[in-house]
Formats: C-alpha cells, sequence, structure tokens
C-alpha cells in the first residue's frame, strides 16, 4: 500500500522521523551558538555610579556612604565585595527577586512546529513574560516583597556557563545517536530548605513562598502552564505568527492580554489585562476591565500548579471579583528611527513609579525587560541566556534559575524607539490616582512636542477607531490592512 504520495509508509515515516531529529540538532546547535554569541554580556561586571541614585521600579536606592571619602570614585563595581555599603544590599535583593524568564531548551515542541528552544527568538515574549510576572507579583505580594535566598544566587560566570552549554550539547547528541533519553542537570539543584510554620511570621513567610512558587509555574515552559511559552505561541498562531518568528513589543502585548483574559486557573481570576490603542488610554475601557470578570476564569484551574486564594493578598484586603485589578500595556514609539533623546526624562519618571511594571524593548532586534535606570543608563534584565528545561509541575521545582543575580546597564541612546510600558492599578480607585498622576508626567515640555501617550475620557469605541475593519483587524489592530498604504517603522505600523 502507498501513501498519495506514492512512497510506501515505512519510508514517508522514516522521512519524516529523519527531518524531525535534522530540526532537533539544528536546534541543539543554535542553542549554544546562541550561548557564546551572548555571553559578551557576562564577561564584564556592570558599574554602578556611587554619586548617584539608582531607581529600580519606583524604589530608590543610594550607595554612597555617608562621611566616607574613600567611595567618591568614578564607578562602583556590583562585585560580592561592594555588595556591602549603603543600600547595595537592599538593592541587590531587590533585582534578584523579580522573576527573570530566559530561553529554554529541550521543552515540550511548540505548538505548530517541532522546535523545543526558543532560543534566538523568543527574548520578546520573554521579556513580556517577566513584565507580566512583576504585575503578580504587585497583586499577590506587594513592591516591599523580596525573595529570602535573593542574595544566595551567585553571578553569572562566562566560561562556567559556555562551558556548561557545550557540555549539554555534547551529552544531548550522544543520547540522541544512541536513542537514550537526554541527561539533564536539573537535579543537580539543591532542594528549597524546609521551613517550620510553628510561628506567625513564619506561616505568613511560608505562605508568600507558595505564591512565590505558583506565580513562577504558571510561567512554566509545558502545554498547560497559564501564562508559558506555548499559550503565547498558541495565540500568536491566530494571528499569522509562527514559533521561531520575531515578536515585536505591540504583538506581545497583545498576546499578554489574551493569555491573562483566558486564564483558567482560579487564582489568575482577579486580575485581567487592558492595551491601548494607537497611544490612548481610553478609562471608560479600564474602568471596564476593573468591574468585569473575563472570560473562561471563573471555571476550574487546568495548571498542574497549586491554585492561589483568589486576590487574597499578604497583608492587604481581598477584592471581590468585581473589583479586578488590570494589567495596563501602552505600546509607543518614542522616536524615528533611533529613541529621541527628548524622551529620556520621561523614561526616567516613568520607571520612577512603585506601579509601573517595567518596559519591554531593547535594542534593535534584541529584546531586553527595563526596570530602572542610572544617571542616562537604563537597568535591565536579559534574556539571551539558554537555560535547561525545568519542570514546574514537580511541588519542589528548582527556583535558582528563575531568579538573575546580574543587573545590566545599556544606555538610553542605544534603546530602540519601539516599547511597551505597563503599570498596574488595583482598582477602579486606583487607576484615577495613577491616571491623574502620569497625565502631569505626560505634559509636554517645550522642546517636545507631543507626548508618548495620553488618555481620554470615554471608551475607545465612542471613537469608531475600528469601522471598516474587518473581525481579525480589530482583534489584532496592528496588523496591516493591504488596502492602506502604510509606512513600518519597527513594530509600529504608521498610517
Amino acid at each position: 500500500m502507498l501513501c498519495g504520495n506514492g512512497f510506501p509508509p515505512s519510508l514517508v515515516q522514516m522521512e519524516s522521523k529523519g527531518s524531525d531529529e535534522v530540526e532537533k540538532l539544528k536546534t541543539k546547535f543554535l542553542s549554544v551558538w546562541h550561548n557564546v554569541k551572548y555571553s559578551w554580556a557576562l564577561k564584564s561586571k556592570t558599574s554602578f555610579s556611587r554619586n548617584s541614585p539608582v531607581l529600580l521600579l519606583g524604589k530608590c536606592y543610594h550607595f554612597k556612604v555617608e562621611d566616607d571619602d574613600s567611595v567618591s570614585e568614578a564607578c562602583y563595581e556590583a562585585s560580592d565585595e561592594d555588595f556591602v555599603m549603603g543600600d547595595v544590599e537592599a538593592f541587590r535583593s531587590d533585582f534578584a527577586s523579580r522573576v527573570w524568564l530566559t530561553y529554554r531548551e529541550e521543552f515540550p515542541p511548540l505548538p505548530g512546529s517541532a522546535l523545543t528552544s526558543d532560543c534566538g527568538w523568543g527574548c520578546m515574549l520573554r521579556a513580556g513574560q517577566m513584565m507580566l510576572a512583576q504585575a503578580l507579583i504587585l497583586h499577590f505580594l506587594g513592591r516591599d516583597w523580596t525573595w529570602s535566598e535573593a542574595t544566595t544566587l551567585q553571578p553569572l560566570d562566562t566560561e562556567t556557563f559556555t562551558t556548561t552549554a557545550a557540555k549539554r550539547l555534547v551529552a544531548s547528541l550522544e543520547a540522541s545517536l544512541q536513542g537514550s533519553p537526554q541527561p539533564s542537570d536539573q537535579g543537580s539543584q539543591p532542594p528549597p530548605q524546609a521551613r517550620a510554620t510553628g510561628s506567625a511570621e513564619e506561616a505568613d513567610a511560608h505562605l508568600k513562598e507558595m505564591y512565590h512558587r505558583t506565580l513562577v509555574s504558571w510561567f512554566g515552559d509545558n502545554p498547560m502552564a497559564q501564562l508559558g511559552l506555548h499559550r503565547l505561541i498558541r495565540l500568536g498562531l491566530t494571528m499569522g505568527k509562527q514559533a521561531g518568528d520575531w515578536y515585536g513589543p505591540a504583538v506581545v502585548a497583545h498576546i499578554l492580554k489574551k493569555a491573562v483574559e483566558e486564564a483558567m486557573d482560579p487564582g489568575l481570576a482577579g486580575i485581567t489585562a487592558y492595551v491601548s490603542q494607537d497611544c490612548t488610554v481610553y478609562s471608560a475601557d479600564v474602568v471596564d476591565c476593573h468591574g468585569a470578570p473575563g472570560a473562561g476564569q471563573a471555571s476550574g484551574s487546568t495548571s498542574d500548579a497549586p491554585p492561589l486564594p483568589q486576590n487574597d493578598q499578604p497583608g492587604s484586603a481581598p477584592t471581590s471579583p468585581d473589583n479586578r485589578a488590570v494589567v495596563i500595556l501602552i505600546p509607543v514609539r518614542l522616536g524615528g528611527e533611533k529613541t529621541n533623546p527628548e524622551y529620556f526624562d520621561f523614561a526616567k519618571s516613568i520607571l520612577s513609579l512603585d506601579y509601573c511594571i517595567g518596559i519591554i524593548g531593547g535594542k534593535p532586534k534584541q529584546a531586553c525587560y527595563f526596570v530602572g535606570f542610572q544617571d542616562d543608563s537604563l537597568i535591565y534584565m536579559d534574556p539571551h541566556y539558554c537555560q535547561s528545561f525545568v519542570d514546574v509541575s514537580s511541588g519542589d521545582f528548582p527556583l535558582q534559575s528563575y531568579h538573575c543575580p546580574s543587573p545590566k546597564k545599556m544606555p538610553f541612546s542605544k534603546m530602540d524607539p519601539s516599547c511597551t510600558i505597563g503599570f498596574y492599578s488595583r482598582s477602579a480607585q486606583d487607576y484615577e490616582r495613577i491616571q491623574q498622576e502620569l497625565s502631569k508626567v505626560l505634559q509636554p515640555s517645550v522642546k517636545e512636542k507631543y507626548p508618548a501617550f495620553t488618555f481620554v475620557q470615554g471608551h475607545g469605541r465612542d471613537y469608531d477607531l475600528s469601522a471598516g475593519l474587518t473581525p481579525e483587524k480589530r482583534e489584532w489592530p496592528f496588523l496591516r490592512d493591504p488596502r492602506r498604504t502604510v509606512t513600518t517603522a519597527g513594530d509600529f505600523v504608521l498610517l
């Protein structure tokens, strides 16, 4: 019996299997190549000025020690020996407590492809995940929360990192040729320490650790993870994006919105997302989001992780299902081909707000997650490290690889103008305060002609923005309309 193409079924299956093996080998080689390619970022320590404050997602840190003339040198290198001055230890703990999501390899194949790694193309999706994770930290744990083990993380080392990656490649290739299971270094991570629950403080710490672990599990690299890469790729398929494609910051904003809206875990029922239209935030739409439960979230959980109590946060009053928190995502363009220097102060003002969840953007075709600044340099978290797959369905999966001990800096001048800004609004009342404060920040200066984005009262539909568009265009407003003449710049379509 022959298949429709005239070849025996066994031969077709062998060719298909061989093609899959080739794709897997390509993925493994690319993983190591990108590890080496991006390892330059690990070679040097990040320097911080001792005479200038450091802003990290609304918190201010000073590294200079009073009455110490010996620290007046030009820069401060973030070495372990120096992490004892001023607020340095507090900054280190705060930064390392943010959830770090990077390239991974050897996870289950992504929807619509044979890819088992996002190395080399998934950085914007990872940056978006990190920004959303920060919103969930604010939602469940609050801005003052820090991970108890944050300061125990070891700095990333280039030689060790690339050598380990190379060893993994050799081992995986040998396993592929022999048909044996691939070894994993996941077991080398020490299990989390047992915690007693005898006192109220210990019980509270244990509860927060449960929130922390469950939150990270939502971003796991498996098809069941509520906000994981597999779920984001599946949503991207509905707009013609494939695994392996480049995802820009505006596209990712809309994908994140859909992922939050469609999440089935009861723990995520108290939060939703809103994406601005044409750099305009329509206040009535945001207020509606605060009061309207999203579709699908009242159903049972499909996650293997234990569900979180709905909006039952440590240290804050629970909110009712008809008063949901909103993640506000605002895709903007801060200039033409390059970022306009007039927007530098604006970006600093945004990152100085405690309800800001950061900015996703980066250099051209190299995404990162901006979380702060010092002087004229942005502080960011870099997703360009390929790490091993971690099975988050295990109750005691290691958390170390989801936290970064090494902050990076980049001059504002190198920032790509295409980016998405994020904010977290706990309630409609909270949104009113946010709108008032941001309206002041957005006031154009003498040099600036236009604000980065604006607030408008009413609903977006009142302005008939989607008139004449197909349902697909209304769902994904950043897609090109072939009937119209457009000029593209980065991730944006300029009509």
